[in-house]
């Protein structure tokens, strides 16, 4: 949803180069990316079809969940200067490869005749961005000592492809170079290579109705936050409640299955006999108890419909100072 290009790029280039390998196989040679050919006999029309379309399959598979990952910059900058973003990556990393290329082969003296097909560039590019502004948040740790984020599937992804050829380091390298030159202030890139206004018009009104999608009906609807930090609360707080129903939805079902209420008593005490068991030990006098928290009757419902009872309810929600996501993590815990 609201990401139209990205779209577009994912489903178009895929779809052609699973028919060239399949199907149209005599037709690949227009697609090659043959530096030879462009530097010597001029066949510039090369610049446009061999970094576009993958020639091999492991490329177009880790470049289309790249694309698919990366969406998030359209439906943050809009399409148009997302456009303008991936239109100045693949100008620049066009010349940049020219460079390095020539560079290699006057420094080590490697002569490089191709290079790797596809829209590998721009794709490379807009790990710029990933890297700066999308906020890293930890998912879980290996081991105890390694960090698995939010951002490590892609990195993954990013290293996967900068393996799957001998001399896609070059195209990675001008990538993430055009990526550095158009994201800084300080060459104005972005002010020279983007999309006019009547070209992202006439976009908008021929191809956005036909990669645009519905906005989702299965989803809950989220508020978009003023900040990025708001945002990925808001949406950590619905996978988490996502989660929550989803093993509530598990222990009803174990609770049909057993024919009623699940023992807790075989792997940790109730908590309301750890209050009498700390009420015997130590006698506590009446004027060092604390009083009872009033429990909201609304909380207590909610849990209820959950599928827990009132009794248990109401401690955990005593327990945990009227909270109830604790109360509602105590339950699903014990």
């Amino acid at each position: 949803d609201k990401a139209p290009l990205s779209k577009s790029l994912l489903l178009v280039p895929s779809a052609i180069s699973i028919l060239l390998t399949l199907l149209f196989q005599h037709y690949q040679k227009f697609f090659v990316y043959n530096l030879q050919a462009i530097k010597e006999d001029f066949q510039i029309w090369r610049l446009v079809c061999g970094r576009t379309v993958c020639l091999d399959l492991k490329d177009t598979f880790c470049s289309s969940l790249l694309i698919y990952n990366f969406r998030i910059f359209e439906r943050r900058y809009g399409s148009r200067k997302f456009s303008s973003f991936l239109l100045g990556a693949w100008m620049l990393s066009a010349l940049f490869d020219l460079l390095l290329v020539e560079i290699a082969q006057y420094i080590f003296g490697i002569t490089i005749n191709s290079l790797p097909s596809g829209f590998l560039g721009p794709v490379f590019a807009l790990f710029v961005p990933f890297y700066s502004s999308i906020p890293r948040v930890q998912v879980t740790q290996v081991l105890g000592h390694f960090s698995i984020t939010n951002k490590t599937l892609v990195y993954i992804l990013g290293l996967q492809l900068l393996t799957s050829g001998s001399y896609i380091w070059i195209l990675a390298l001008s990538g993430l170079v055009s990526g550095i030159c158009y994201n800084s202030s300080i060459l104005k890139v972005h002010r020279i290579l983007c999309v006019p206004n009547w070209v992202a018009k006439i976009f908008s009104w021929t191809l956005e109705p036909i990669f645009s999608s519905a906005e989702p009906t299965n989803e809950v609807r989220v508020g978009m936050g003023a900040t990025v930090d708001i945002q990925r609360q808001q949406r950590m707080e619905l996978l988490d409640r996502q989660i929550m129903m989803s093993q509530v939805a598990q222990m009803r079902r174990q609770r049909q299955q057993q024919g009623g209420m699940i023992n807790w008593n075989r792997l940790f005490p109730p908590l309301r006999h750890r209050h009498n068991a700390n009420y015997q030990d130590h006698r506590p006098s009446e004027q060092d108890t604390p009083p009872p928290t009033e429990v909201s009757e609304e909380q207590v419902a909610r849990l209820m419909e959950m599928g827990f009872s009132r009794g248990d309810a109401l401690e955990a929600l005593r327990a945990s100072n009227n909270d109830l996501n604790v109360a509602t993590n105590f339950l699903l815990q014990h």
